[in-house]
């Protein structure tokens, strides 16, 4: 069956456009196949397994990343760090955007005292780097993935208002929005159906990037040793284990960053892709 040539092409059509798009899905899902091994423990070995008598082995047919200082196999402990630092990085942009996007349409529609104290409030929050304020939470919650994960929401909330906000401002202004007032439409569902569906595509394109920010920060944070504990793997805290003998055993350093880069490129180019997908300006050009 052949596509009417009138039909307008959907959002996909152009993401596949986007040869960055394309390729940070391939290493997305290479990144989601990964954890989703881990989660369901389909691991060549136990993370958690020390052998002392294969220590600080080279990557081979029986441990293919290698094994650290304790005899512990590197690619099973990549593996499941890449689980730990999705779980806690969706979690915290899911919070993130959730409360962020709320408020920030609430901000820019009712304006007045409540825009202005979100403004304000956000504004303190972007006055403290991002990791110094997260080290901050963190140390004042705990080290848990779920502490974590709050921590982190709460530095990236801010990025999800302004978001959000700006576009609010702009659609509120427009013809039908005014009319659907004149006509005696609830806020809701001015919010629900004209708002909301015409601000989406930037925040849709936020989360690709904000959860690329955020595997930085709970690998940062896990580096400092503020973020997931021994023994359990993380891949900023493999990272950070691995320092010491890197001199005698590279692979453990090298693998464990490789898949911190890999799912951060991946995801700025799914963020590259969609924003090609979702702008009309880059459509018709």
């Amino acid at each position: 069956m052949k596509r009417d040539p009138l039909k307008p092409k959907g959002g996909l059509y152009y993401y596949m456009q986007s040869t960055s798009g394309i390729v940070g899905a391939l290493l997305l899902l290479f990144m989601v196949i990964v954890s989703i091994c881990a989660v369901f423990g389909w691991l060549p070995h136990d993370p958690l397994e020390q052998n002392v008598e294969f220590a600080m082995q080279g990557p081979s047919t029986t441990f293919w990343f290698g094994t650290d200082e304790f005899g512990r196999d590197i690619f099973s402990r990549s593996l499941d760090g890449m689980r730990r630092s999705l779980t806690v990085s969706v979690s915290a942009v899911s919070i993130a955007a959730t409360i962020g996007v709320t408020l920030g349409i609430l901000s820019g529609y009712l304006g007045r005292w409540f825009d202005q104290l979100i403004v304000r409030l956000s504004d303190v929050i972007f006055a403290f780097p991002a990791i110094l304020l997260a080290l901050a939470i963190v140390s004042t919650l705990g080290n848990s993935w779920y502490q974590t994960s709050l921590a982190i929401a709460v530095v990236y909330t801010p990025i999800f208002i302004r978001v959000a906000r700006g576009p609010v401002l702009t659609v509120k202004e427009m013809d039908y929005v005014k009319v659907t007032r004149i006509l005696g439409f609830s806020s809701l569902r001015i919010l629900r159906k004209h708002i909301l569906p015409n601000v989406t595509a930037p925040i849709v394109v936020q989360v690709a990037l904000s959860l690329s920010w955020a595997i930085l920060t709970e690998s940062g944070l896990s580096f400092l040793g503020l973020g997931t504990q021994p023994p359990n793997a993380s891949l900023g805290l493999m990272v950070s284990e691995a320092q010491s003998i890197a001199a005698f055993a590279w692979w453990a350093l090298f693998f464990p960053s490789a898949f911190i880069t890999i799912v951060v490129v991946g995801l700025n180019l799914v963020g590259d892709g969609l924003r090609d997908a979702l702008d009309p300006a880059r459509r018709s050009s």
